[in-house]
């Protein structure tokens, strides 16, 4: 298959590049202090104001920055979140990954493969976009199993069940295979645990993390993947194989964190850190290739693009 490639040496000068390119300690640090400043101060305002409207945006608030720490994740698979490789290694795992049940390095080696061959047929991701465009009644039923845990437990079942081994293994041997692929997980949610009941919350850990990484991470999660892949235009362009899509400053905070609305200029550029993708994206605006690109002005135009099969009808 003949997959049209991006050559930025022919496009930016030298110093566009090194602009565009440039990784910082510093932010990549803040980004992280963010996200976690904003579960803990959703945290706190219900602890002040217990009530139901403050549970509720404390549970949104949360998955957001649950999705916001495994885009921060992604960031440092790429080796870009940060300067020091050391830093970007560790912060990732520690306090982005291992919180939100992932992990950097395999995650790493999955998703290159997803940068060789996107929308390909060896594409590991491939079966989050090949669906598309679905019915709304579909999309309904799989909204309906996010919002109500069903697709996080089936996920964290199917993790637990290839950690904890194969048949034939004896209970060392299982116990061994678990703490092997998720004893980095388990640590970082008891250090979670332990650090919410120091403040004498620890039932905040079931309520603001379980229940938002279970409910509403699930939700945008989903949005996120079919607007970057699904319905795409030109599966062998890689202008047209990814889409970005404009989000306003809500929609940033409870939907698309992080810039990682910008993902058509993420695949053009991968190793742009995702703090650099605006002024990437702006730039490539100016030299002309908006027209060119995959964009839509907002997440509701992507989903009735995505839900435009029309419903069976009756026999």
């Amino acid at each position: 298959m003949n997959v049209a490639r991006f050559d930025p040496s022919q496009v930016f000068t030298p110093e566009e590049m090194a602009a565009f390119r440039a990784r910082s300690d510093l932010t990549g640090l803040l980004c992280v202090a963010h996200a976690w400043l904003v579960i803990g101060a959703a945290m706190a305002v219900y602890a002040l104001w217990p009530n139901p409207v403050t549970f509720l945006a404390a549970v949104v608030l949360i998955g957001s920055r649950q999705l916001g720490l495994a885009i921060l994740m992604h960031d440092a698979a790429h080796g870009v979140l940060m300067r020091t490789r050391w830093l970007n290694e560790w912060v990732s795992q520690w306090f982005c990954a291992y919180p939100v049940g992932a992990d950097t390095i395999s995650y790493r080696h999955y998703h290159l493969k997803h940068h060789r061959s996107t929308q390909q047929p060896d594409d590991p991701d491939l079966g989050l976009s090949a669906p598309f465009p679905i019915t709304r009644s579909s999309y309904r039923r799989k909204l309906i199993r996010d919002i109500t845990g069903q697709t996080g437990f089936k996920q964290r079942r199917e993790q637990f069940r290839r950690a904890w081994g194969g048949k034939g293994l004896t209970l060392p041997q299982h116990l061994k295979s678990f703490w092997n692929k998720l004893g980095g997980q388990l640590s970082a949610n008891l250090v979670l645990l332990a650090v919410l009941s120091a403040f004498g919350r620890p039932h905040y850990y079931l309520m603001f993390w379980v229940l938002p990484n279970m409910t509403w991470q699930m939700v945008i999660t989903r949005i996120r993947n079919i607007a970057e892949h699904a319905v795409v235009p030109d599966n062998n362009d890689v202008f047209r194989s990814a889409r970005t899509t404009y989000a306003s400053w809500w929609v940033r905070a409870l939907i698309a964190p992080y810039w990682v609305n910008y993902h058509v200029d993420h695949h053009l550029l991968f190793y742009v850190p995702c703090y650099n993708l605006t002024r990437l994206h702006t730039m490539l605006l100016a030299k002309g290739f908006g027209p060119r690109m995959e964009i839509r002005k907002n997440y509701r135009e992507v989903l009735t693009l995505a839900l435009s099969k029309p419903e069976p009808q009756p026999a």
